[in-house]
């Protein structure tokens, strides 16, 4: 699966996710770029899923027509030690979420 890991995530955090193909936002060459054009962008370039730790995401954008999955870790920071905990939740999530559709993993 290709995943575009959000600018808030270490980058370190792709080798908790192994078996997968991870870029961050900044080695995609999208640094900077807003969330709503982010995903567009994303989908363009065949990504599957976006993964974040933003907790407000769906509010702020209208995911209904999306071709991709958003993927959002309920972590208490983004520190890698706070985000360790839910990789193996990630890898469960990634085995059945499905296109357009979003997922919450922790408490």
């Amino acid at each position: 699966m290709k995943i575009l890991i959000d600018e808030c995530i270490p980058r370190k955090f792709k080798r908790s996710l192994p078996g997968h193909n991870c870029l961050t936002v900044p080695e995609a060459g999208l640094a900077g770029t807003k969330n709503g054009h982010l995903l567009s962008l994303a989908e363009g370039r065949g990504f599957d899923v976006f993964l974040t730790i933003d907790r407000g995401f769906e509010y702020e954008q209208n995911l209904s027509s999306r071709s991709i999955a958003i993927l959002i870790v309920e972590a208490k920071s983004n520190r890698m030690t706070d985000l360790l905990p839910h990789a193996s939740a990630c890898l469960v999530a990634l085995q059945s979420i499905k296109l357009g559709e979003l997922v919450r993993v922790g408490p």
